[in-house]
């Protein structure tokens, strides 16, 4: 393809045929590739140190959880017979993601799709950027379906042992969780739920039990094609030097400032996660369970305290053993009050601490409208172009609001979990576990906006200001001292008195021509 028609975009008869397919196909497999190795990474890293691989093999679970992190679905299963009777079935609901997996092979998957187009200049044509999408999500959702094919297992385990797990062999305290039972036999997504059985359990069931788990092929392959597609239009929102056709140009880019700043911030706030989650492990008994537990899980805890911190109302029970999984006090105010949404006010009567969430999540906020803001061109003279500061930070306050009410109600959706367990004999339920908490859609939606346009309006008002007393500054300090540097030949500096003829010769007019001087003499002869 020839370096004009990628700088200028435009298209023209045979321009399908001119797509470089080679570079395509190439740029695909390596941002797929990239993308499963770094979750495959992740996955398998956090399994082994929390141990699960103990009780089962470590690559159909890895297989498994890294289906979950794209937004798949596994199906536990499992059969106990009691006294030689069949019917008793074990029961259990996973609906959680890893967002630590996810974020990881979203990350890698959008940087190499992005630096697959840079050496298309200013545009891309829209054929060429159709087919590299094209080709990285249907190469995504056939490894998928590899994945899937690969994650399923069974698990024997004896189940006379059952009710000798308790909290004493396998029981670890994390910080601000609590003990957890440590599996003996392990679910992905949710750990053991053998040590959480009664005592009295162990004597019903035979000394053969199997529980196994198998990924669902098609809610996953349905999953994952949005995952990958909403990964690329991120990217390409967030962008800021990504080409775009000329047609989503005028489109995406004046959206690219504040969608670049929500990314920024959402990944340093993981970070931030990652680093309490270090400081919590050193001089911990098992830093291994909190290092594993990080690595699967710190985006969920980072992502779902934001929200709530930006006042989002959340529903929720908590039942059983299961609801030391979440962080305190919300375990206790699930058990006690269940039937009333989760808010801030609420757990602060608990715990008075709590409102300190809602002071990050909003410093939190107005540091992403002041980098949004600083991202954004001024205009001409740095004067904020159109209507001056109140314009600029219109402008501001607009664009990382619509993108606030999009944002916030996705990462709702994303940190929402729902797992249950339960273990029924002959119809009688043995014991019963379950955790379920769904933020508002709608009430994130506009408290997204809300809180959009609010940080947006200041970060652009403090941008300005600064950008306008730097300006002052450097005026001032180009003053008459410096300017005496600046003047060249041909521009020469203000003198500092006024011009003498008498001490400049230069200034002297040359004197006339003498009377019968040579050129009044006649010529001689």
């Amino acid at each position: 393809m020839r370096d004009a028609d990628r700088i200028d975009g435009t298209t023209g008869a045979g321009r399908a045929a001119r797509v470089p397919w080679g570079e395509v196909v190439l740029s695909a497999v390596a941002a797929v590739s990239w993308a499963f190795v770094g979750m495959a990474g992740v996955a398998a890293l956090g399994l082994h140190l929390l141990e699960a691989d103990a009780s089962g093999s470590l690559g159909p679970m890895t297989a498994a959880v890294v289906v979950l992190a794209v937004g798949g679905s596994v199906e536990p299963s499992g059969d106990v017979s009691a006294f030689g009777l069949e019917g008793a079935g074990a029961r259990t609901a996973i609906d959680i993601t890893p967002l630590g997996v996810s974020l990881v092979g979203a990350l890698l998957l959008a940087y190499v799709f992005l630096r697959s187009l840079r050496r298309a200049r200013v545009y891309v044509p829209g054929s060429e950027l159709a087919a590299r999408a094209g080709a990285v999500v249907a190469l995504f959702v056939a490894v998928t379906a590899g994945l899937a094919w690969a994650g399923h297992e069974a698990i024997t385990f004896d189940g006379g042992k059952l009710g000798s797990g308790g909290a004493s062999d396998g029981g670890v305290e994390l910080p601000g969780i609590g003990d957890v039972d440590l599996p003996d036999v392990d679910v992905p997504g949710v750990g053991d739920l053998g040590g959480l059985l009664p005592d009295r359990l162990g004597d019903l069931v035979d000394a053969q039990a199997s529980v196994g788990y198998r990924v669902e092929t098609g809610p996953s392959l349905l999953a994952a094609l949005v995952w990958v597609v909403g990964v690329l239009v991120i990217a390409l929102l967030a962008g800021r030097r990504a080409p775009l056709p000329r047609s989503l140009d005028g489109l995406v880019r004046p959206l690219r400032p504040a969608a670049s700043a929500l990314v920024s911030v959402a990944v340093v706030a993981v970070l931030a996660g990652y680093a309490a989650a270090g400081y919590a492990a050193i001089g911990d008994e098992n830093p291994k369970l909190i290092a594993g537990s990080a690595l699967l899980g710190a985006p969920n805890g980072v992502w779902l305290g934001i929200p709530l911190g930006l006042f989002v109302p959340w529903e929720g029970r908590a039942d059983g053993d299961l609801a030391r999984l979440l962080p305190d006090p919300l375990d206790e105010y699930l058990r006690v009050s269940g039937d009333e949404p989760v808010t801030v006010a609420r757990l602060a009567e608990l715990d008075g601490a709590v409102w300190l969430l809602a002071v990050a999540t909003a410093v939190m906020m107005l540091h992403t409208g002041v980098l949004a803001a600083a991202r954004t061109p001024l205009g001409p003279g740095g004067t904020g172009a159109t209507g001056g500061a109140l314009g600029f930070a219109a402008r501001c306050a607009l664009r990382l609001g619509a993108l606030g009410a999009l944002a916030l109600p996705l990462a709702v959706w994303l940190t929402g979990v729902s797992v249950g367990a339960s273990l029924s004999v002959l119809g009688v339920d043995a014991f019963g576990a379950a955790v379920e908490l769904h933020g508002d859609l709608g009430a994130a939606a506009l408290l997204g906006a809300a809180w959009g346009a609010g940080a947006g309006g200041a970060g652009a008002l403090l941008v300005h200001a600064a950008v306008r007393r730097g300006a002052a500054l450097r005026a001032a300090a180009e003053g008459p001292i410096a300017q005496s540097y600046d003047p060249g030949p041909y521009d020469p500096s203000a003198p500092y008195r006024p011009p003498n003829p008498d001490t400049n010769p230069y200034l002297r007019r040359p004197p006339p021509p003498e009377e019968g001087g040579r050129g009044d003499r006649e010529p001689a002869g």
